[in-house]
């Protein structure tokens, strides 16, 4: 499953010009506000046209302005989830999520519906109405209200954007099992970092509607100069594997390609595979093996790429095939004469570790 999008759009002053592929899991459409996102959001699901353009969504052609395509969006079978949930106050969870599969006038399908509500964990919500839910909860069952729509690609406009932290971390796991097991596409808009790092599989980043860049999330946020909202929290993703708890100091040690690391205790047990971040400004760099320090986490490894931008450098490492990246001055960079090649250490405190930015890796399985 893959989605295809070429499209350009001029709407007064402002104009969009963007060009993307992606294939399975979650795409994450990333930049500042008015880069475009929501724009091309409205174009994918048929509630805009474009100028020009063309949009294949799973192989089938959603338009294409050279042929004369215009799929209207109820033919589409696009899912489409927004900040606020907006559920029928005067239906049921049970109500709302059956309306979803009424909808795409598809049969009533039990054990999709018990799929779909098990996977969202809100099974235990089906009589209740929508004004006694959480935030958390309303947006679990807009989601399983699109899923049951039977769509053929998902998108989800910022859907977080609304709830606080708690609740923020209440939904996070079930979208990252919504993109490993649902077998829907997923186009994810944000402008988080720590939320992009978490769950895409692919970035692409807009800057004043146009693409930027597009790739595997791993490689493109690691880039300072295209997180250019929060430079500071470009960084590295680690794919690891939980190890174990020590009782005694309540750190979980993490394995992966990158060496071991030590994060304050995690619930997952032993043979979790976790998405890690590491942002960049949270790294230190030696050049010799470092003595007497109170940070838990060393992975020696060789600069690999040197990007100066103003007075501060990204300096990568690449750690036996895992890439590391960190934040320094300028002056540090020459005062420790780093240049490819070069081994060095990177040195990361436990307490760095963001919970928010250690997430779930499964394999993709379609329910």
């Amino acid at each position: 499953m893959s989605i295809q999008v070429d499209v350009q759009l001029r709407r007064g002053a402002f104009a969009l010009d963007a060009a993307f592929e992606a294939g399975p899991g979650l795409t994450a459409l990333f930049g500042r506000s008015g880069s475009g996102k929501t724009t091309l959001i409205d174009l994918i699901a048929g509630l805009a046209r474009p100028d020009r353009g063309r949009i294949v969504a799973d192989g089938m052609v959603l338009i294409d302005t050279a042929a004369r395509i215009f799929l209207p969006p109820h033919r589409r079978r696009v899912g489409v989830v927004f900040q606020d949930a907006r559920l029928f106050p005067h239906l049921s969870v049970r109500g709302n999520l059956r309306y979803g599969r009424a909808f795409a006038r598809r049969p009533r399908d039990p054990e999709t519906l018990d799929a779909v509500t098990g996977m969202l964990g809100i099974g235990h919500l089906l009589d209740r109405q929508p004004v006694g839910l959480s935030g958390g909860e309303r947006q679990r069952v807009a989601i399983g209200r699109a899923l049951l729509a039977g769509p053929r690609l998902l998108l989800m406009d910022e859907p977080l954007a609304a709830l606080d932290d708690a609740r923020k971390a209440e939904i996070l796991p079930y979208i990252e099992r919504l993109r490993d097991e649902a077998g829907v596409p997923i186009v994810y808009v944000s402008h988080a970092v720590s939320e992009v790092a978490r769950l895409a599989t692919t970035v692409v980043v807009l800057e004043t509607g146009r693409v930027a860049a597009a790739g595997p999330a791993e490689a493109i946020l690691r880039r300072a100069d295209l997180v250019p909202v929060h430079e500071a929290e470009a960084g590295a993703l680690l794919d690891m594997v939980v190890a174990a708890t020590d009782p005694q100091t309540g750190l979980t040690h993490l394995t992966g390609a990158a060496g071991r690391l030590q994060v304050p205790g995690l619930s997952w047990p032993p043979g979790t595979r976790l998405r890690v971040r590491i942002p960049a400004r949270d790294v230190l760099v030696a050049i010799e093996p470092p003595r007497g320090l109170s940070a838990r986490n060393v992975l020696s490894g060789t600069v690999c790429g040197l990007t100066q931008a103003g007075a501060e450098m990204a300096v990568e490492i690449d750690c036996r095939g895992a890439r590391i990246v960190a934040r320094l001055t300028a002056a540090a960079v020459r005062e420790l004469d780093l240049a490819t090649g070069r081994p060095v250490y990177a040195i990361v405190k436990s307490a760095a570790f963001d919970p928010a930015g250690i997430g779930l890796m499964r394999p993709v399985v379609a329910i």
